[in-house]
């Protein structure tokens, strides 16, 4: 019996409440933002790890003042925590604390005068034009899972989509008559997409030929199957990829997202609109669509201290 009394601390039964307010505040943000599995789990691991904290002082997370949230902030740089990890951390509990202040449950947010830690954002890496052509001509276009692969690098460079986006596309999502994709992104947020000329083409080519040959009698929705019919993987294609750019001599670190990079940098270099960009890539925060303006920046700089006599 003095066991089960043990474990049944007053620190447990805070930490248990905290638990119940932090699942209905992860609830109520899905129904109204539709964030995805991964996203929520790092708000609840962030509150949680807050609130086994706070339970020393039977404090329930929905009670925290600044102070618990500076001594919380101070203990994790003093074991290490990057400044990264820790503006992520207070960035879910602002958005929680402003939940209960929009619910009545409380009058205050507790983080609205902690500051962000300062991080340096990292800029991505891009490919130059001459790189994405050398990485579009490496699939072998003679046989149909080259074709596919062909097809597949083509619309991502023609309409910056998410590696996710493009894995689970469908032929019905694709409008030839329009010249566009119709893509449901993150929040379930609605965008159509222009296809260039080349992406056509080479889409056309693949559905009604190479498509056929993969799938022989199979059926799939799916645009792009594998030689089993299934849906492609995003770690299948990242090896796609990175095989290519290996054929293909670019000697640049890739990701998975590289030609999306290349989309929305070659775009401004060339004097797109940024807010034209941001609806094209699908973000929902103009900030974020930003830095690329910096890495396009870079680029100029780069090409003119390589070509300007004074340079």
């Amino acid at each position: 019996m003095g066991s089960s009394n043990k474990q049944s601390t007053p620190a447990a039964l805070v930490i248990a409440r905290s638990g119940e307010l932090v699942d209905k505040f992860l609830d109520a943000i899905w129904m109204e933002r539709g964030l995805s599995k991964n996203t929520l789990g790092a708000y609840r691991a962030d509150l949680m790890t807050l609130s086994r904290s706070l339970a020393e002082s039977a404090k329930t997370v929905d009670q925290a003042d600044k102070s618990d949230l500076l001594d919380f902030i101070a203990q994790r740089v003093e074991s290490g925590a990057k400044p990264r990890s820790t503006a992520r951390q207070l960035s879910s509990f602002r958005r929680f604390y402003r939940y209960t202040m929009r619910e009545g449950e409380r009058t205050t947010d507790p983080t609205s005068d902690i500051e962000m830690p300062r991080i340096g954002r990292s800029l991505p890496k891009t490919l130059s034009e001459d790189e994405v052509d050398s990485l579009l001509s490496a699939p072998n276009t003679d046989e149909p899972l080259g074709h596919r692969d062909r097809a597949m690098l083509e619309l991502l460079y023609a309409t910056g989509l998410r590696v996710s986006e493009l894995i689970n596309l469908k032929q019905e999502q694709v409008n030839f008559n329009q010249g566009v994709l119709r893509i449901v992104g993150k929040g379930d947020r609605e965008r159509l997409i222009p296809l260039g000329e080349e992406s056509q083409r080479w889409l056309k080519e693949f559905i009604n030929g190479p498509r056929m040959e993969i799938l022989l009698e199979r059926q799939t929705d799916y645009l792009f199957p594998t030689r089993r019919g299934d849906r492609m993987t995003r770690q299948a294609f990242w090896h796609i990829i990175k095989r290519y750019a290996e054929k293909a001599g670019v000697h640049q670190k890739m990701s998975p997202h590289s030609l999306r990079h290349a989309f929305a940098t070659h775009l401004l270099n060339r004097g797109a609109d940024l807010r034209v960009v941001q609806m094209l890539l699908g973000h929902s925060d103009l900030s974020t669509t930003q830095i690329y303006t910096h890495v396009a920046r870079e680029r100029l700089k780069d090409l003119h201290g390589e070509h300007h006599p004074r340079g």
